[in-house]
C-alpha cells in the first residue's frame, strides 16, 4: 500500500493553496518550478548537514514543501482548466531531477556514493516503469511497494530524525539505512510494476 492512493483525500486539503496560487497569479508550471527549487534546496541542505546535522531538519521541511506543491500544481491546472500534456511532461521531468538532487545530497552528506548510486537507480527505475506502462497503452502505474509520495514522506521523516540522532548501526547512520531501503525497495517496486504491466499486456 502506498500513499499515492490517498491523493483524493489530499486534494480536498489543497483548496486554500490553490486559491492562494490563483491570487498570486502563478501558473501550474510556475508552481512545478518552485517545487523543484525547494527539492534542490533540500539536496543542498542534506549535503551540508553531514557537518551540521540540524540542517537535516531544514531539508525535511523543504522536502515536505516540495511534496505538497507537487500536488498543488496538478490541482491548480485542473482548477484553471489548463491541464496539458506539456505541463504533465514538465512536472515529471522536474520530479525526476528533484529525486536525484535529494538522494545525491543525502548520499554526499554521509559520503556513501555507492549507496547513493543504488538508491538513485532504484528510484529512477520505479518512476520509469510507472510511465513506460503508459507508453505501451496501459494506465500509468503508481502502485507498488514504494511510490513517490512514500519516498518523500520517508526522506522527510528520516531527515528529521537525523537532525537529532547521529548514532550508527552496523556502520550506517539513519541516512545510510534510508539509502539502503531506497536501493532495495526501489528496485523491487520497479520489478513489481514491470510484472503487473507484463500481466496486463498478455
Amino acid at each position: 500500500m502506498t500513499l499515492d492512493q490517498f491523493r483524493p483525500l489530499a486534494d480536498r486539503a489543497l483548496e486554500p493553496f490553490v486559491v492562494l496560487a490563483k491570487r498570486l497569479g502563478l501558473s501550474p508550471d510556475a508552481v512545478s518550478v518552485v517545487a523543484f527549487s525547494l527539492a534542490g534546496g533540500a539536496g543542498g541542505a542534506f549535503y551540508v548537514a553531514g557537518d551540521q546535522p540540524m540542517l537535516y531538519a531544514v531539508g525535511a521541511v523543504l522536502v515536505f514543501a516540495n511534496g505538497w506543491l507537487d500536488l498543488v500544481d496538478g490541482a491548480l491546472a485542473r482548477e484553471l482548466a489548463v491541464a496539458s500534456a506539456g505541463g504533465d511532461f514538465l512536472d515529471h521531468v522536474l520530479d525526476r531531477y528533484a529525486d536525484i538532487l535529494m538522494l545525491v545530497g543525502l548520499a554526499a552528506g554521509v559520503g556513501r556514493y555507492d549507496l547513493g548510486l543504488a538508491a538513485v537507480t532504484g528510484v529512477l527505475m520505479t518512476s520509469y516503469l510507472g510511465t513506460q506502462a503508459q507508453a505501451v497503452d496501459l494506465d500509468r502505474v503508481y502502485g507498488g511497494l514504494l511510490g513517490r509520495a512514500d519516498r518523500l514522506a520517508l526522506i522527510g521523516l528520516v531527515a528529521a530524525v537525523a537532525a537529532v540522532v547521529s548514532q550508527s548501526v552496523q556502520g550506517l547512520t539513519v541516512i545510510g539505512w534510508l539509502l539502503v531501503v531506497f536501493a532495495i525497495v526501489g528496485h523491487l517496486t520497479a520489478l513489481q510494476r514491470f510484472y503487473y504491466s507484463m500481466q496486463a499486456l498478455e
